[in-house]
């Protein structure tokens, strides 16, 4: 039997990246995938056949993460057509990166809306439907910067640091109906947004890292599947870097 065989998840921001992985590698393990992004585009439509592919039930669906109306809409939605709810991978994310000292209000906001209060909304959302079925995992997508912080980016670094703690204050008060959470902390992983640095600036990256690569989505996605499985039953509350020794 497959490691999550069965059962049905929802993945924010998975129409390309790290969300993509994660939802294939879900689905590869025998998971009906619901994924949301701001909008289903030729992306997200890949995204969908893509997992329908490999032979589950799998639907993308339009909607804002930040917005807490449509959150809990698109959740109700996503129950009744899928029947159960039994992973959320809170993955929607962007970056506004900027020196503090000129980091305007609306580069604060956005990012913080966008990535912490998005976790929120769907964690809230979540919540009720896996407390029925006495059992969830919930898997907050931070990052090594909530971590350590990094300069030029007090916004994503706070915003990601805030994941860290829904992390460990939903593992507290839902531990005892069966529902656990977690978090990722990826380090410098190969997607689009890095492939946006300067060749120096990655490579100044890769000095870092101990194991002198970046990492891949593929890579975060197996520690997703752990921690979506029952292979970490007894593992909640906790933040697990996939980082190359990056943090060690």
């Amino acid at each position: 039997m497959k490691l999550v065989e069965g059962k049905t998840a929802i993945v924010t921001g998975a129409a390309r990246g790290i969300g993509k992985a994660v939802a294939l590698r879900l689905a590869q393990e025998g998971c009906n995938i619901a994924f949301t992004d701001l909008a289903i585009d030729d992306n997200a439509q890949r995204t969908e056949a893509d997992l329908a592919a490999l032979g589950v039930k799998a639907k993308g669906y339009a909607a804002n993460a930040a917005n807490f109306d449509e959150t809990m809409q698109v959740v109700d939605t996503i129950a009744k057509e899928f029947g159960r709810i039994d992973i959320l991978v809170n993955n929607a994310g962007i970056t506004r990166d900027g020196l503090l000292i000129r980091m305007s209000e609306s580069q604060w906001d956005m990012v913080m809306t966008v990535n912490l209060k998005s976790a929120f909304n769907f964690t809230r959302a979540v919540a009720p439907v896996m407390m029925r079925q006495r059992g969830g995992s919930i898997i907050n997508m931070s990052s090594v910067v909530g971590v350590s912080g990094n300069a030029a980016q007090a916004n994503y670094s706070a915003s990601k640091a805030g994941m860290i703690g829904l992390a460990k204050s939903v593992a507290k008060e839902l531990g005892s109906r069966g529902i656990r959470c977690n978090a990722i902390a990826p380090g410098f992983i190969i997607t689009e947004m890095t492939h946006q640095l300067s060749d120096d600036v990655r490579a100044k990256w890769m000095e870092t890292i101990p194991l002198r690569r970046g990492g891949t989505p593929e890579d975060v996605a197996n520690v997703a599947l752990f921690l979506a499985s029952d292979l970490s039953s007894y593992v909640s509350g906790q933040v697990i870097p996939v980082c190359g020794g990056m943090t060690t």
